[in-house]
């Protein structure tokens, strides 16, 4: 992380933090970014799926946690605003560094908006997909949240 970076802030939430992708730059051929399993991303990849296509103005994703399921969250174009929530602590992070993702952990309420034009999400997840992890009321989340 370059702490030149004005964008970059520190991440104040509980179960999360950043992760920084290696980032070869190729010039002419463009940049590659490669990202392992347990060297870049604290757990084994089960699912990879990106998200696209977005209306800038009007999109929310995320609002939702996650009993056991853990994330890493990356803008792999343009770029949009994480908003994170613990359950005591809420920051909002301008992401839009290819190579550097979010760490979205257990129990970490999520919402992304204000996408720009072409905005692109890729997130890498701890598991495959399963409704049942999923905490879709911000109540039933607090109520969670205050008894971890």
């Amino acid at each position: 992380m370059d702490p030149h970076d004005i964008h970059v802030q520190d991440i104040h939430v509980a179960r999360s933090g950043y992760v920084e992708l290696t980032k070869i730059n190729d010039g002419h051929d463009g940049n590659l970014c490669v990202l392992e399993q347990h060297r870049d991303v604290p757990f084994e990849v089960k699912r990879i799926y990106y998200i696209n296509n977005l209306e800038n103005c009007v999109s929310i994703r995320g609002k939702h946690a996650h009993h056991e399921l853990e994330q890493v969250i990356f803008c792999i174009n343009g770029s949009f605003v994480l908003k994170l929530d613990d359950g005591e602590t809420q920051q909002e992070i301008l992401m839009y560094r290819d190579h550097v993702g979010v760490v979205l952990g257990r129990l970490l309420w999520h919402e992304m908006h204000s996408f720009s034009t072409g905005c692109v999400l890729l997130i890498a997840a701890s598991d495959y997909y399963d409704e049942s992890d999923y905490i879709r009321s911000y109540d039933d989340f607090l109520q969670c949240a205050r008894d971890h």
